[in-house]
């Protein structure tokens, strides 16, 4: 079966993610080991601290593919961005140096800074929607601001937006407040799809199948194969059907949660 990780950073030695070959195979070999079969490689562009260009991570993928095929690992991997919003996005747009999820430009993998959603971010969000762009929000189960003001992120999912939640945030692997909000997220219907975001060993590892194994436990098989299917059509560039949105609000008032 396909299942397809949008969101991790697998290429050595360019942002904060791996920092030599040996660790992106050891990687690679956990993310079969978790049942993924295709990954996007996201390293960090345009955050602050790191600069990936489009050329630069299309070449670094190539090699990185004929690395893991010389290790016979059964891992299919694909040129991508974790893009910071930043006031610079639309000139990068303009000169064709940002990468999407799929190759008709239609997903991007968006990323806030971890304590904040930018003032502009509205229009932004409207400027790459009038150019066809879909938005897809990285982990806001862990942004602070997003923690503290839950509509925040229900506005943006209700412009049409999606959102990935991290699979460890999903597991606790970020400690239980980190947890619990990932699943109002997900309750709500905030949430379309799980990613890995794994950067490292060990503390930044591969626990896609756990969080799978806890969501078909605790929502059922369909939301599961839901959020495999979505991440299928993202690469592919197909559409996602919109979730039925509720706010963390309604959903804390009505089932008791605090």
């Amino acid at each position: 079966m396909v299942m397809v990780d949008l969101h991790c950073h697998l290429l050595p030695g360019i942002d904060d993610g791996s920092k030599i070959m040996a660790i992106s195979l050891r990687l690679a070999r956990e993310a079969t080991a978790n049942g993924v079969t295709h990954a996007l490689l996201t390293p960090h562009h345009m955050n602050g601290r790191y600069v990936n260009h489009k050329q630069d991570v299309i070449r670094q993928t190539t090699e990185f593919q004929k690395q893991i095929d010389a290790h016979n690992i059964p891992l299919k991997v694909f040129p991508g961005q974790e893009v910071r919003i930043n006031g610079q996005l639309l000139d990068a747009l303009g000169k064709d140096d940002i990468l999407f999820a799929d190759t008709a430009n239609k997903y991007m993998m968006l990323e806030f800074p971890d304590d904040d959603v930018p003032h502009y971010t509205s229009q932004m969000i409207f400027d790459l929607q009038q150019r066809g762009i879909i938005p897809v929000i990285v982990h806001p189960e862990r942004n602070t601001k997003i923690m503290a003001e839950p509509d925040l992120i229900y506005q943006l999912l209700e412009k049409g937006c999606l959102s990935q939640i991290t699979a460890s945030s999903y597991v606790g692997t970020f400690g239980k407040k980190v947890e619990n909000f990932s699943q109002q997220l997900i309750e709500a219907g905030q949430g379309y799809i799980f990613a890995s975001d794994a950067h490292d060993l060990p503390g930044r590892k591969y626990e896609m199948r756990q969080a799978f194994e806890k969501m078909q436990h605790e929502f059922g098989k369909e939301l599961s194969d839901r959020y495999q299917q979505n991440a299928r059509l993202i690469i592919n560039g197909e559409g996602v059907p919109l979730n039925d949105l509720q706010t963390i609000h309604e959903r804390r008032k009505f089932f008791g949660l605090f």
